[in-house]
């Protein structure tokens, strides 16, 4: 019985000789849902690659003094080599120069012009360059200038092919409505359904006055537009014209990954290609967001790059994949700082998952001389840890499947909370002074062990080096790539397996001194420039204020509201509910369990129709970044704050 299968892309990147992190969001993500899969047990196909052709890049040459096949050969061995030091484990990384896409592209060209969809004409209109587009003049920004990139377009006048794609617009609009998963998320479904009624005009297909492309078979005189070039690779990848086989074995893709600002050409003219080449469609086109640099895209032009050789020399492969998952709701928006990075690093991958793997074995090596012992009866206290990691295994295979990554993620670091809430709970070195708690001594240690064995294989998809670290540190023998899903099952790890305690996975990473003067100036200088005068309160003013902590029962987003959630806290002797402009940076399942601090005396008010008696204290860093001010789970609620 054959596997399932699964095929993933990213676009084939344009060749930059300025790589930054935002190049690295796509591609990691991918590699997570690749990896994810196989660990499901799917067959996975995982394509990559370098889209080479164009004026652009014919410009950038000439201006460098090389060949155009000069410079895109130096730059893609700059990707690969970036691919290969953020282990990236693509299976195949598609060149549009190559001989076999150059075949692929002009047998696509052929067979839509066979059809009668291809006709030439005139194109007189407006380019631009950078994004190898073309505009008609109602969408352009005022003084001619790019809507997508910013920078100013050129007219062109030249003879050319068209597309039709008028022809496919009731068509393409009716796949649209029957299939909604065709294109995610659902904002981005509703903008191109938008544009594609607002009226399709024929595409032009080829050029006259560059020849850095692939030469239209028919008209060896013009090349083929970059985009219809670059769209092929997809089928290209999976043997398209010659392997039929491969083609049936793998297309249509499961997912495209895209950025958003390419989803006009990923879900207009790429389906029409495919209308036009009795094809199917892919499953899904998923147009995730930017990643931002003070609420700002990265980018060359604007000098706010983030070279991540420099981030992974510093910081580390796993950090930096764990935060462009975990940070950033998929689909949306997210900021990017070295700051972020490193306080998300030290929260997440020091604090919780480095120190329970650390402690854990420090303790299986002072009580059982590091020897996983065998697990005796089970209290209560243990089943709720083994449901949890059940359930988690259930939850994350439903919430990739929606490609919620970074709800995965805090699914995963709920069951590592709960994990090193067990040792508070457990307190195995009160255990370990009473002879007669031996075996029960001996039961909560097996289970620590046994649930990291099973986080260590929920996280390798997403921070591989981490689950192999941990993996090793636990002393089991299988290999770790070899098991899959259902491996998570309770009860894994044999009694008996002798663990290598190591250092700890994740050190504490200290922020530089330089940088944080720095930030504080900024601050400083902000505050000067906003505001002359400082209010100074006394004490009697802040004795106004009733702090107290509050544990958070409920949370849940307000519909309409994007930036509101509706949270139930209790201070110990009462409830309320407190209105709270948090959705972006938590969702309301990590909430739920957490003692925050609260003002409890604030006049109450209505917000989005819901009543908000309170507000939560908050800290907001420069870039953006906010965390809510909260305490241990051994101060009670109701607690005073002074």
């Amino acid at each position: 019985m054959s596997k399932e299968r699964f095929y993933i892309t990213t676009p084939i990147y344009y060749p930059s000789d300025k790589l930054h992190i935002g190049h690295a969001y796509t591609t990691t993500v991918a590699d997570s849902l690749a990896r994810w899969h196989k660990f499901t047990g799917k067959e996975v196909l995982f394509l990559t690659g370098s889209d080479e052709h164009g004026q652009k890049i014919q410009r950038i040459a000439k201006e460098k003094g090389v060949s155009p096949q000069a410079y895109v050969d130096q730059i893609v061995a700059t990707f690969k080599e970036l691919w290969k030091r953020l282990d990236i484990d693509y299976d195949v990384f598609l060149r549009t120069t190559s001989a076999e896409h150059h075949k692929s592209v002009q047998e696509v060209f052929r067979r839509i012009y066979e059809k009668g969809d291809i006709y030439k004409s005139k194109y007189q209109g407006w380019y631009c360059i950078p994004c190898e587009t073309y505009w008609v003049e109602s969408r352009l920004e005022e003084d001619k200038i790019c809507p997508d990139c910013g920078r100013p377009v050129e007219l062109v006048e030249e003879e050319s092919y068209f597309f039709k794609l008028s022809k496919y617009q009731d068509r393409l609009l009716e796949h649209i409505e029957k299939h909604p998963e065709f294109i995610q998320p659902e904002s981005r479904r509703n903008e191109m359904v938008n544009f594609i009624k607002e009226g399709l005009e024929d595409l032009c297909i080829s050029r006259t006055t560059f020849d850095w492309g692939i030469p239209v078979p028919i008209d060896e005189k013009h090349v083929i537009y970059v985009w219809l070039d670059a769209l092929t690779n997809y089928i290209t990848g999976i043997g398209f014209p010659d392997n039929q086989p491969l083609m049936e074995k793998w297309w249509p893709a499961d997912v495209h990954l895209v950025g958003k600002e390419i989803m006009r050409f990923h879900t207009i003219i790429w389906p029409i290609m495919l209308m036009a080449l009795e094809l199917p469609l892919p499953k899904t086109v998923f147009g995730h967001g930017w990643l931002l640099f003070d609420d700002d895209k990265m980018s060359k032009s604007k000098g706010n790059v983030v070279d991540p050789h420099v981030l992974i020399d510093e910081i580390g492969v796993d950090p930096i994949r764990y935060f462009l998952m975990r940070e950033i709701s998929f689909g949306q928006d997210g900021n990017f700082s070295r700051r972020a990075l490193i306080e998300r690093t030290n929260s997440d991958l020091a604090n919780d998952l480095g120190n329970l793997l650390n402690r854990s074995l420090a303790m299986l090596e002072r009580y059982f001389d590091g020897v996983v012992p065998e697990p005796k009866e089970q209290e209560a206290i243990d089943v709720e840890l083994q449901e949890l990691a059940a359930k988690t295994s259930e939850k994350l295979e439903a919430l990739m499947d929606k490609l919620a990554i970074n709800e995965s993620l805090i699914s995963i670091w709920q069951l590592i909370g709960k994990a090193n809430k067990y040792i508070d709970e457990t307190a195995p070195w009160a255990l370990a002074k009473d002879p007669e708690k031996k075996d029960r001594l001996a039961t909560v240690m097996y289970n620590l062990i046994e649930v990291q064995r099973i986080i260590a294989l929920l996280v390798k998809s997403f921070i591989p080096r981490t689950g192999q670290r941990i993996w090793e540190q636990l002393g089991i023998a299988e290999d770790i790539n070899s098991l899959l899903i259902t491996d998570t099952k309770w009860g894994g790890l044999k009694p008996g397996t002798e663990t290598n305690k190591g250092e700890p996975i994740f050190p504490r990473i200290e922020v530089d001194k330089v940088e944080v003067v720095k930030e504080e100036k900024v601050k400083e200088e902000k505050v000067e420039k906003t505001d002359n005068v400082v209010n100074l309160i006394d004490i009697s003013d802040f004795a106004k204020l009733q702090l107290k902590v509050a544990k958070i029962v409920t949370a849940d987003r307000i519909k309409g509201a994007d930036r509101l959630l509706k949270l139930q806290v209790t201070t110990g002797d009462s409830e309320r509910q407190i209105v709270a402009g948090i959705a972006q940076h938590y969702q309301p399942e990590e909430l739920v369990g957490r003692n925050v601090v609260i003002v409890a005396n604030l006049k109450p008010a209505k917000l989005r129709g819901e009543l908000s008696e309170g507000m939560l204290l908050a800290a907001t860093s420069s870039d953006g970044t906010l965390e809510l001010v909260s305490v241990s789970d051994r101060i009670a609620p109701g607690s005073i704050v002074k």
